[in-house]
Order: C-alpha cells, then structure tokens, then sequence
C-alpha cells in the first residue's frame, strides 16, 4: 500500500473519532449542568482543557462561556479540532482515497460533512443542541458500521481501525482525567450526590454507564477509573482500545504478537503491556492525573512512530492537526 494512502486512512479515522468524542462529551455537560448546583459557565472550561485547546481558545474567545466554548469545539474554522474542522480534514482524507474506501463510505462522511456544514451555516442550532449532537454521534457510529460492512478487512482497514484506537484511547484517557483533576469543584463534594452525578457524566460521555452498571452495580471513583482504565471487554476502555490497536499494527506488519518488527510496534507493546499487569489501586497511589499525562504522552509517541514507520511524508492537511498534549 501507498504510504500517502495508509496515511490518509488512518487520519480519516482519527478525525472522525474526534468529532464524535467532542460532541459526546459536550452534549453530556449539557445533561450535566441540569443537575448540578452553581454557575454553568464553571462546568464549561473543562471541556477545553479536556481537548487540549486551552490556549488557543483563550485567544480566540477569552472567556469559557456556554455560548464561546459550543462555538468554539463545533463550529469555529479557526480550530482544527472542532467538530466542524475535523469532519472537513476527514472528508478530504477519504476524497483522496476514494480508490480504496467503499462508495458506501464515501457517500456517508459526504453526507455527514454536510449536515455539519448545513447547520453551520444556519445558525441557531447551538440554542437548542442536543438533537445535533446526538445527529453527530449517530452519523459517526453508521460510518463504522458502514467501514466494517463494506470494506475488506485487508490492510487499508487496519490502518482506519489503527486511527480510530488510538484517538479513542487518547480522549477516554482525556474525560477520565478531567473528572479527577479539575472537574469535582472541591474534596468536600467526595462522596456526595455531586460526586455521583459527575461520575455517572464521565461514564456516559464514553457511552458506558449501562455496561459499567451490569458489571460493578454501585458506582464508585476507583471502580469507575478500574472499568475505563483496564477493562478488556468493554470497547471504549484504554485498555481494550491498545489490545485491538496493537493486534491491528501487528497485521499490518506481518509479525507475531510476541514479537516486534519496528519502533511502532515495540512502543505500542509497552504500553500493552503496562496496562495488562497494572492493578487500579497502585496507579491510583502514584497518582491517577499523573498516571494519564504520562500515558497520553507514550500515546502521542506512538502515533509519531507510526508515522516514521509506515508514512513517507506528512501530508499538508493532517500535518496542521496533530495531537497535542497538554
């Protein structure tokens, strides 16, 4: 395969994994702040910091307002990581690969382009925005579905899974960290109906919080984190996201899975792994905010060697969006 081509597969993929985890996230803080006491702009903040756009939105807008961070995280050109920038990357990834992806493919990121540019240009469709992030998430699970239907699980494929993994472990990581970090207002909310609410956002926002219920009942922070961190059943967890991941890179490679055959592979492995023998309450003892800036930050190196080992060069358009740590 064409290095430009697995290049553009694998960041059609992340974009549209992240479009779908900013409109998740952002129309469950909308939920959120129905339930919970205080000021809504305190609540909005930590969406930005969630994506890693702090300061870039704070040159933009200022202020993180309801009204300027919805602009910001979906509609605004200006960011390359808004819903509406990254569906538009993702768009001309697959336009540039139409030879290889299905029509069915194409056909549905067309459509969801879009949709998404429609209600940009309509305005009033941020006073009223839970119909068109649901809209978001739904557009982004048929194209999965769709990719997986019709598309031959070959390597092109892989390479798409590869993207959509590793951005998932990455945001998941992000919302997790959010929560314990910044979002609880103040320890003497631990333990409260605030702090149920909060965790019970963090569940929903990675779509977990039916499965997290059938497997552990009662919600609890550390069992919240165990679940999202080192489940290896549940889809969206970290832990599951580096398994099918690292099973993609090596079918991509042809090596076993005992062994590596290039940097991506070994560093990807490490992280496997990590996670296959971490126990919760010892991340928790080192520090469960410490635990997801160093893990994001091997995420980011993996991505990079990636890069190094399968893309000859970075395209203009996918070299104007990497993923930032923060």
């Amino acid at each position: 395969m064409l290095s430009r081509v697995a290049d553009s597969i694998y960041w059609m993929n992340r974009y549209l994994e992240r479009a779908e985890n900013v409109a998740r996230f952002v129309d469950v803080n909308l939920n959120l702040l129905l339930d919970l006491p205080g000021s809504a702009d305190e609540q909005w903040e930590p969406l930005v910091q969630t994506t890693g756009d702090e300061l870039l939105f704070r040159e933009r807008f200022g202020q993180a307002t309801q009204e300027n961070v919805l602009a910001f995280l979906t509609f605004d050109a200006g960011n390359p990581n808004s819903v509406f920038s990254c569906l538009g990357a993702a768009r001309e990834n697959a336009r540039s690969v139409r030879e290889t992806i299905s029509s069915e493919m194409w056909e549905q990121i067309n459509k969801f382009y879009l949709m998404v540019r429609s209600a940009a240009a309509a305005g009033g469709v941020l006073e009223n925005p839970h119909n068109f992030y649901t809209d978001v998430k739904m557009a982004s699970h048929l194209f999965m579905g769709i990719t997986d239907a019709t598309m031959s699980h070959g390597e092109a494929w892989h390479f798409g899974r590869l993207g959509t993994l590793l951005e998932r472990a990455d945001k998941t990581s992000r919302m997790l960290d959010v929560k314990y970090f910044v979002l609880l207002p103040s320890v003497t909310d631990v333990g409260t109906s605030i702090d149920d609410i909060q965790w019970s956002a963090v569940l929903k926002s990675t779509s977990a919080f039916e499965m997290y219920r059938k497997r552990h009942g009662r919600l609890a922070p550390d069992l919240v984190a165990d679940f999202l961190i080192l489940d290896k059943e549940f889809p969206r967890s970290i832990r599951s996201c580096v398994v099918n991941a690292e099973e993609s890179l090596h079918t991509i490679g042809g090596s076993p899975m005992s062994a590596f055959n290039n940097v991506a592979e070994r560093s990807l492995g490490r992280i496997r792994s990590e996670l296959d023998y971490a126990q919760i309450q010892e991340i928790i003892t080192g520090g469960l905010h410490e635990f997801h800036v160093e893990l994001r930050s091997k995420l980011f190196s993996v991505g990079n060697d990636v890069f190094d080992t399968f893309f000859a060069t970075r395209s203009s358009l996918n070299s104007l969006t990497p993923i930032t740590e923060c």
